[in-house]
């Protein structure tokens, strides 16, 4: 049997990749953490999709997520030894999102109003992931504006996921979306 516990973390601490410690309530775990909240919140939807390729794709951000949690694990001053799409965002990934938004909304009507979610199961799965992966972005922000962040790369990653799930929402969308009238 393996132990998954090690006692380590009871102080309240947690242990970066390529070492250090740091609280578990720092900017750092409070980012990778939104970001795991994110890919657990995607599994939900991708266990709703019956869609092959729209259940591709939520798997693909979902690794991709994990690629982003690995960045934001490390501490800034071991960055050199991530490898570029396995624990390092790539710009190429922020290019295929870009693709996912357009390909997905070329797909849509959208309204020219507000999209209340829950127009099905799966949009509102989507939705809640969209959000999570939101507040992974501000979490990151946190780290920008603290100067823990040595490339934004994955802060552009994160913007970029969320327009692709609100894009894919939309799509898992019933055809006649409910839609708010109020103003913002």
């Amino acid at each position: 049997m393996v132990k998954i516990y090690t006692r380590k973390g009871d102080d309240g601490s947690t242990g970066l990749w390529y070492g250090g410690r740091v609280p578990k309530s720092g900017g750092r775990p409070e980012a990778y953490g939104a970001v795991d909240e994110a890919a657990s919140a995607l599994g939900l939807a991708r266990a709703a999709a019956d869609d092959p390729e729209l259940a591709a794709d939520i798997l693909r951000i979902q690794s991709e997520l994990f690629v982003a949690g690995a960045e934001l694990a490390t501490a800034p001053e071991a960055r050199e030894r991530l490898e570029d799409g396995v624990s390092r965002v790539t710009a190429d990934m922020v290019d295929r999102l870009e693709s996912d938004i357009d390909r997905y909304m070329a797909r849509v009507d959208l309204p020219p109003k507000f999209v209340i979610p829950g127009g099905t199961e799966l949009s509102a799965r989507l939705d809640v992931a969209r959000t999570a992966v939101r507040r992974a972005e501000r979490r990151v922000v946190d780290l920008k504006l603290a100067g823990d962040l040595t490339d934004d790369t994955v802060l552009r990653y994160l913007n970029r996921a969320s327009d692709a799930l609100f894009a894919m929402a939309r799509y898992a969308d019933e055809p006649e979306p409910k839609l708010f009238e109020g103003r913002r």
